[in-house]
């Protein structure tokens, strides 16, 4: 049996340029071009030059000669007498380069018959040797005219489509100006699409099962209206930067699988009146045709912004104006029946009341940064794509990372690739991660920043004072390691370990504020003076200190009173001058209590002190065990420090196995160096 062959008689495909409209533009303005380099003369050629004369004039040129010939126009009244090429100079004054070969004079006449009668006098007198002819044209070019009267019109309408086809994004031959008022969101046909499901968010556990339940409605919305319920309209997910709230929108289209609408909140304001709420209902419009489905608008405070608080100049704001459709679309007369719209903000609190209400936006999801679990979880989905060491704890990352965001996890999983990469290694090691957390936080290393001996050892006596004023008090948190290589801005820093805790008590905070004072109260009681160094540390104590008395009602003389500064208070502070000195006064009180605490610790411990700094001149970088070393087990333990010790006992053998490991590199180089050579 022959097998059928494929049918060839299409040839082979040639790979044909695609349409541009940019190519008609071209033409056209190329013909019209063409158009105007023939419309003047006598039809063909480049334009030539011409100037207009009085009757007498005309009279003395051909008396003089200078006449090549003469064309009448017996409908116009007029002449046309073309210039011999000796004579242009004496007519124009200028050369044939500039007027062409062939110019002449435009001249209105009375009577054709008076012309052909001095003409003929010319003649016989030797004057005029030339032709006489005659045209019966109405005007001069057609196209000449016609491109003269229309090119302004020409100029502006192309510079206009240009423009609107910029601004359109280039939409084609349907697009550019015919699609300013449309919206420029990008439709999903089907949510999974995405390929994001609520298995990509990791933590947060309540907003996805608010978001969960947006999903239920869109499958099965008999569920909830066969009870009398309604659909929600609207989920509004707030929360810091980084936290996952476009991933959690991706995710509810990926899991509903119905249309999604995604659109950010600057795509509806432009510079023309009108525009952003023409596409706000343009949005609605096609979300309609597709219901069941989703929009979604991130960054809804560029168009939501509470309204009349900043009011435009000219008393009308696009802004609001867009503000309004979108306001009439949620919740207006019209149904939007089967459409959930999400949004998603980190500036909640600038967004307009209306907006905010029942009907619009029935939700308000908070979108919070991690905690501890929920770390854990992010981590393990970052880590999926790394090749990991042994040694990589995910407990103990997720507990050095307080107050990340799910962005930050990622970007310490990232730069902790980068960095075993860096240095050759084949998998990602604890150090890596450590180091990456260090560089972001901290900044990177400026290990060639040029110090002083005696600036070495005051850094050296400042991060000593943090380190030994944490280890023996309370509540602070537990040292994790010092060090006095720059880093970003600061010249030296102190790790730590903290505990994540639901309430903080006074005595805590205290304790915090009497840790960041320890190092400006080591330099004053062991060097003599006190540098700048300490400005960071000092801004954080105020900053706290007033939190304190003013919010916390943590002050003697102004207990359980809090003086929240809310929008309520735009123009006035909500106590008088005499309580704002009061709270100066406590502030400075606590300060400088704490202040004299941090010295007496030290003065207590200051031999300990004094071996601290002198290891940390000499090293540069101190962990843990080293302070033990020297003061002793600190008296308090937790969950924290028992994870530290498990710590220090790594690093300990970490630093042990890199030092064997140098100094076997070392001798071997001292082998070679000292064998003979054979040759």
């Amino acid at each position: 049996m022959e097998q059928q062959r494929p049918n060839n008689n299409n040839g082979p495909k040639m790979n044909m340029p695609k349409f541009n409209m940019n190519w008609i533009y071209f033409v056209a303005i190329l013909t019209l071009g063409m158009l105007y380099l023939t419309s003047s003369g006598d039809g063909v050629g480049s334009p030539q030059a011409h100037t207009e004369s009085t009757y007498s004039d005309f009279k003395a040129f051909v008396e003089k000669g200078y006449a090549d010939k003469i064309v009448v126009n017996k409908n116009q009244s007029t002449l046309k007498m073309y210039v011999k090429a000796e004579h242009i100079r004496d007519v124009f004054k200028q050369g044939h380069q500039q007027t062409g070969t062939n110019p002449y004079v435009d001249v209105e006449i009375g009577s054709v018959d008076q012309v052909e009668q001095f003409v003929d006098k010319m003649r016989e007198a030797g004057k005029f040797t030339g032709k006489l002819s005659y045209e019966n044209k109405s005007g001069g070019s057609f196209f000449g005219d016609l491109f003269y009267s229309l090119l302004p019109l020409i100029i502006i309408f192309g510079l206009w489509i240009l423009f609107f086809r910029r601004m359109g994004g280039g939409a084609g031959i349907g697009g550019g100006m015919f699609s300013v008022g449309k919206a420029k969101a990008k439709m999903y046909e089907k949510g999974g699409e995405l390929g994001i499901t609520f298995k990509d968010v990791a933590g947060q556990a309540g907003a996805k099962q608010e978001m969960q339940e947006i999903v239920d409605f869109l499958k099965n919305p008999q569920k909830y209206t066969e009870l009398g319920g309604k659909i929600p309209k609207g989920a509004l997910l707030v929360g810091p930067p980084g936290t996952g709230k476009t991933l959690l929108a991706k995710a509810v289209a990926g899991e509903a699988g119905v249309p999604f609408f995604s659109m950010s909140g600057s795509d509806f304001v432009e510079m023309f009146v009108g525009v952003g709420a023409s596409r706000v209902r343009d949005l609605f419009e096609q979300a309609k045709s597709k219901a069941p489905c989703i929009i979604f608008i991130d960054e809804i405070d560029a168009v939501g912004r509470a309204r009349s608080k900043n009011p435009a100049m000219g008393g009308n704001d696009e802004r609001e104006n867009t503000l309004n459709a979108l306001l009439t679309e949620m919740d207006g007369f019209g149904t939007n029946s089967g459409i959930i719209t999400l949004a998603a903000t980190n500036r909640a609190d600038m967004l307009d009341s209306a907006l905010l209400r029942a009907g619009r936006f029935d939700r308000q999801i908070h979108v919070d940064l991690p905690d501890l679990n929920e770390r854990k979880e992010v981590f393990h989905v970052h880590l999926k794509p790394l090749k990991l060491a042994d040694d990589v704890d995910v407990d103990f990352l997720a507990r050095q990372t307080p107050g990340f965001s799910g962005a930050d996890i990622a970007n310490v999983c990232n730069e902790a690739a980068l960095i075993a990469a860096r240095f050759n290694r084949k998998k990602v090691g604890k150090q890596d991660f450590l180091d990456a957390v260090d560089r972001i936080i901290g900044g990177l290393e400026k290990k060639t920043k040029v110090m002083t001996e005696s600036e070495k050892r005051s850094i050296a006596i400042h991060e000593a004072g943090h380190a030994t004023i944490s280890w023996f008090t309370e509540f602070a948190n537990p040292l994790v390691k010092v060090s006095i290589v720059p880093r970003g801005q600061a010249l030296g820093a102190a790790w730590y370990l903290p505990e994540e805790r639901v309430l903080q008590t006074k005595e805590a905070m205290l304790d915090e504020m009497c840790s960041l004072l320890g190092g400006r109260a080591a330099e004053e009681l062991f060097i003599g003076h006190i540098s700048t160094g300490a400005m960071n540390d000092l801004e954080r104590t105020t900053k706290q200190a007033y939190g304190m008395i003013a919010y916390a009602g943590m002050s003697d003389k102004l207990p359980n009173v809090c003086y929240y500064n809310n929008a309520e208070y735009q123009f006035q502070r909500p106590y008088s001058e005499e309580t704002a000195k009061l709270m100066d006064d406590e502030v400075l009180k606590m300060i400088n209590e704490q202040y004299d605490r941090a010295k007496r610790i030290l003065s207590e411990h200051a031999d300990g002190h004094a071996q601290l700094a002198q290891l940390l001149v000499d090293r540069e970088v101190i962990f843990a065990e080293d302070v033990e070393r020297i003061f002793g087990k600190r008296p308090w333990t937790s969950r924290a420090e028992e994870l530290l010790e498990a710590q220090m006992r790594a690093d300990a053998e970490r630093m042990a196995e890199e030092r064997e490991r140098e100094l076997e590199a070392k001798a071997q180089e001292e082998r070679k160096e000292d064998k003979p050579d054979n040759d």
